[in-house]
């Protein structure tokens, strides 16, 4: 018999999901897929467009992270019309990342996943949630609020608006920033900064607190992230791989993302899965974000978040496994982007005029990367000789991911099975959280999908729990 759960609302995630589940006869779970039900189309849109309006037009396309739509679009620009920016540019759209940054890991930590850590997962869901947040950390939360606005401020500032930027073209940037404009980040940065250091302090008393839940989604997999020079970098680099072991598998130019990755679609959802060609080894799933960041960088160049990460690796294994830490892991990029704010707009050279490298040359097709806060987003564009999109191809870190987020979701449920349905929902919610994954991201359509999760023995559906939008 099937039975279905109501639970209002959908919770604490970007978009709207399906969980299935097989189960064994002997009751043991056999399988475990996340199903993204939005249909994918953004490539199709852009194709006919000029390929000078992809950085305004592929903002579009999320309105969580726009920013390194925005970013990687312009990257992307540069390599079509052979054009160099100006370092005052390039500092620019590193500060824009950098609020970006800012803005998303301070909401995700604490008010997406802040609930569970802070409040627990054994919590109802009217009372874990940001507003009982609030109320049990008022100062903490408000705080956290205030961070996040902060990097939402600064990208403002940069992109020319906080939710869909426009500044960022081939060659560099629209416009330089004034003065006042400076002075403004100057103390946008350095308020969020004294803000994370706050944010950092409590976030790990609050995993320290929860060992249980800290360790209960552990995953061996591959690791990818941008580093530049070995160390963590989140505008420009090259890809690293490393293996569950921690041995280096690759490094390679995101140009070359065709030979070492690829796309394959699956009959269950219609977010692309992408794997991994190990040279060593048979095609693999793996993850991105700020775990596999982390784990990736062997230092960071700013010295507080570098004293965090190698605090981390000592404490926690290079590479880490355990799923939840990526929540830890945020912490320190959090540190790092705050500190890397407050080193740009300190340097002279980011008020220079000259922001724009005139483009001259005839365009062409290009491929380049960044990392956005959820992970490595690519954009490809195949232009012809009058700068038309004739295809698009973009991979964004929720695709990367789903290898990884299925092999979470699986381990919550075996750990989850056989208790109450609304546990059993908190913990495969919680265990995809982790990934703060952007569904509309990865699909590109609008649209109310609630999450269900369906338990299937030999083909037949017995449960459906769900929450309803």
């Amino acid at each position: 018999m099937t039975r279905t759960i109501e639970i209002n609302p959908v919770t604490r995630i970007e978009g709207h999901a399906k969980v299935h589940i097989d189960v064994g006869d002997d009751g043991t779970v056999q399988a475990a897929y996340m199903h993204v039900l939005e249909y994918r189309g953004f490539e199709k849109i852009v194709e006919g467009m000029q390929v000078e309006l992809m950085p305004t037009l592929t903002s579009r396309i999320c309105g969580t992270c726009p920013h390194a739509h925005h970013l990687v679009g312009a990257k992307v620009l540069d390599k079509v019309f052979s054009v160099t920016p100006p370092r005052a540019a390039v500092m620019l759209r590193e500060l824009l990342n950098c609020g970006s940054f800012i803005h998303s890991h301070a909401v995700h930590f604490f008010a997406l996943a802040g609930p569970d850590l802070l409040l627990g997962l054994d919590a109802p869901p009217e009372k874990r949630n940001i507003m009982a947040l609030l109320k049990a950390a008022p100062e903490l939360a408000t705080n956290a609020l205030r961070l996040r606005s902060l990097g939402q401020k600064i990208a403002e500032v940069v992109g020319g608006r906080g939710i869909h930027p426009v500044t960022c073209v081939a060659g560099g940037m629209s416009s330089p920033i004034t003065n006042d404009q400076r002075e403004t980040l100057r103390r946008f940065a350095a308020e969020a900064l004294e803000l994370t250091k706050m944010a950092v302090s409590e976030g790990k008393k609050a995993l320290a607190k929860n060992d249980k839940l800290v360790e209960m989604l552990p995953l061996s997999i591959h690791n990818m992230g941008t580093v530049k020079g070995g160390k963590l970098d989140l505008y420009d680099g090259d890809l690293r791989v490393t293996r569950p072991d921690g041995t280096q598998a690759l490094e390679f130019a995101a140009q070359d993302y065709r030979t070492h990755i690829f796309e394959e679609a699956l009959p269950y959802t219609y977010s692309k899965q992408v794997l991994f060609n190990d040279p060593k080894g048979e095609p693999t799933g793996y993850r991105v974000g700020p775990l596999a960041r982390v784990n990736c960088a062997d230092a960071i160049d700013t010295p507080l978040a570098n004293g965090e990460l190698q605090e981390f690796k000592k404490k926690w294994g290079s590479p880490c496994k355990l799923t939840v830490m990526n929540h830890f892991a945020r912490l320190i990029e959090l540190m790092y982007v705050a500190e890397k704010a407050m080193g740009l707009v300190a340097d002279d050279e980011i008020a220079s005029p000259h922001v724009k490298t005139q483009v001259t040359a005839t365009p062409k097709s290009a491929i380049a990367h960044i990392e956005a806060p959820r992970g490595v987003l690519i954009h490809d564009y195949t232009v012809d000789a009058n700068g038309i999109v004739q295809k698009a191809n973009f991979i964004v870190a929720t695709q990367h991911n789903i290898s990884a987020i299925n092999a979470s979701v699986k381990e919550a449920a075996t750990q989850f099975w056989g208790r109450p349905d609304d546990e059993m929902l908190n913990g495969i919610e919680f265990a995809i959280r982790c990934y703060d994954p952007c569904l509309s991201c990865s699909t590109h359509r609008i649209g109310q999908m609630p999450m269900e999760v369906m338990v299937s023995r030999n083909g037949v559906v017995e449960r459906t729990l769900s929450r309803r939008a």
